[in-house]
């Protein structure tokens, strides 16, 4: 992580980050339930989801349950299948609060996240695509995180340079990247450790002041 410049631009992760991580934990119970390794199981989802394509945009998602399919003997249908996976990406309220908050400040917000079209169902649901000016999700922006270049897109796109962007995420190998093209970046690990950072590199900073009182005690 780096600081000392001024931020005015702040990008968040959705699953693992600004929600609990739904893919994730949802594949992890469709092992379990299947009598599978789940690491396997989640290893090789997230193989597929790019392999195919899926999370740029580039296949519908029947495509991408009939690739896993072909894998692993899965009881069930694709519908039940997704909603193990959509049901367990829960909002942190205590995030959107903190991202509420920095857009008080008159920071520019956006969600930066390798999703797919459920990211879409998933506002539909919990409606926390207001709170943020900018979506840029892989599936309609046609490139992922794990391309370098994304970062430049995102700074490009909001005329912003790069130092003066901040960029949450809870994937080491994401926030390298982002490092590499000069933004600065938290790695979520827990809500304390990204409190503690998330004021000392954008709320305690000489050129803009912005209190979180409520979000910090917080559990």
């Amino acid at each position: 992580m780096t600081q000392k410049t001024k931020i005015t631009a702040v990008l968040f992760d959705f699953g693992g980050v600004l929600a609990e991580e739904g893919f994730k934990d949802g594949l992890h119970t469709i092992a379990i339930q299947n009598g599978l390794d789940p690491d396997i199981l989640i290893a090789t989802a997230f193989e597929i989801i790019y392999e195919t394509g899926f999370v740029l945009g580039k296949v519908r998602e029947d495509v991408f349950w009939k690739a896993l399919g072909d894998r692993f003997a899965i009881r069930g249908r694709p519908e039940k299948w997704r909603e193990e996976i959509l049901s367990r990406f829960t909002l942190r309220p205590w995030m959107l609060e903190a991202a509420c908050e920095l857009k008080k400040g008159r920071i520019v917000l956006g969600l930066l996240t390798d999703q797919c079209h459920w990211l879409d169902e998933l506002n539909k649901r919990d409606h926390f695509f207001d709170c943020f000016d900018h979506i840029f999700n892989s599936y309609y922006t046609h490139i992922s995180k794990k391309d370098p270049a994304a970062f430049d897109r995102v700074s490009k796109k909001l005329q912003i340079p790069p130092e003066n962007i901040l960029f949450i995420d809870d994937h080491e190998a994401h926030i390298l990247r982002a490092q590499q093209r000069g933004l600065q970046t938290i790695l979520y690990l827990d809500k304390k450790s990204f409190l503690e950072q998330l004021n000392r590199v954008v709320c305690e900073s000489d050129e803009l002041q912005i209190s979180l009182p409520s979000v910090i005690g917080q559990g």
